[in-house]
């Protein structure tokens, strides 16, 4: 399993594809272009009889470089990656990111291909395959290329054991920022195989595993979880979090602040002024007491007279 970091700061889980399987599709591909290149030369041989031989010889460089290195040029390039023979065999070549190729990507590919596949009936890429750790050859090099395979066979494909379901959520306050991919992947794979070891090799290593993360993390491993239930726990946080991250969107972490004792419990102190004395709570109202006697009614005012109404500048006629 090869892990890529894109663009994006998302890693990609994939499997590179194996000198066989590589061997197989470029084999397939190899007999497809030789069937067309022969049944095409044969076609100008009987086009071109009345030329002479120096047109016939260009015309068969012409036909065997366009057969032969544009044609899976062309393919590879249309198709993403995936020629005649990828296809049947599962594989694909994809950037050093995981994003599909393209033409310059293919041109690379293909140019390197005629020396290393074509001039040395493939020795050179065999021996780039078998001495890169991810089975890359020349061309894949230069051209930044990797060749992974689509299809996993059902037999081969493990998944990482959920955790009992009362650890849900407990370790949703950790700091996973600081745990590298190595050990994220070192603990899925224990997961996923932890059926098949001695009972005493899982403990021991769920151990360490355990204390590992738990040096990253900056917190301790609960004493009253199995190390390997802790393990399947925080890999479910891990994955609940980037799911979050890829479907909801990402929600920047809040501000620490910090706390300090409550104010209003006995020998508190205040938490702005510390060492002070809590000021005592504001006492209750008092309330009035009730006005006794007959109340009195309201007066009403007497209306204007003549000389205190306002006036509205219009005069009567006499």
């Amino acid at each position: 399993m090869s892990e890529l970091v894109t663009g994006e700061a998302v890693a990609l889980e994939l499997r590179p594809a194996r000198l066989p399987s590589r061997a197989l599709a470029v084999l397939l591909d190899l007999i497809v272009a030789m069937v067309v290149f022969v049944g095409a030369s044969i076609g100008l041989v009987a086009a071109t009889a009345s030329l002479d031989e120096a047109a016939q010889t260009a015309l068969s460089i012409a036909a065997f470089l366009l057969l032969l290195v544009g044609a899976p040029i062309a393919v590879e390039t249309l198709s993403h990656g995936r020629s005649l023979g990828k296809l049947a065999c599962g594989l694909r070549v994809v950037r050093d990111d995981g994003g599909p190729i393209r033409f310059r990507h293919a041109l690379v590919r293909g140019a390197l291909g005629v020396v290393e596949i074509l001039m040395t009936f493939g020795v050179v890429a065999c021996v780039a395959s078998l001495v890169s750790a991810r089975g890359r050859r020349l061309g894949d090099v230069f051209a930044g290329t990797l060749v992974v395979r689509e299809r996993v066979p059902v037999g081969q494909t493990r998944f990482v054991p959920p955790p009992p379901p009362w650890l849900a959520g407990r370790f949703a306050e950790l700091d996973l920022s600081a745990v590298p991919d190595g050990l994220w992947l070192a603990v899925r794979q224990y997961l996923t195989r932890m059926q098949q070891l001695d009972p005493q090799v899982s403990w021991a290593m769920a151990q360490q595993l355990a204390a590992d993360l738990a040096n990253r993390t900056g917190a301790p491993a609960p004493a009253d979880v199995p190390p390997a239930a802790y393990l399947a726990a925080v890999v479910q946080e891990r994955q609940a979090r980037e799911a979050r991250r890829a479907f909801v969107g990402y929600a920047p972490p809040a501000p620490q602040i910090p706390t300090f004792p409550s104010p209003y419990q006995p020998g508190a102190t205040s938490p702005y002024q510390p060492g002070a004395a809590v000021p005592a709570p504001f006492p209750p109202p008092v309330a009035q007491p009730p006005v006794s006697g007959p109340v009195a009614a309201p007066v009403a005012a007497p209306p204007p007279t003549a000389t205190e109404r306002p006036s509205t500048g219009f005069v009567p006629p006499a």
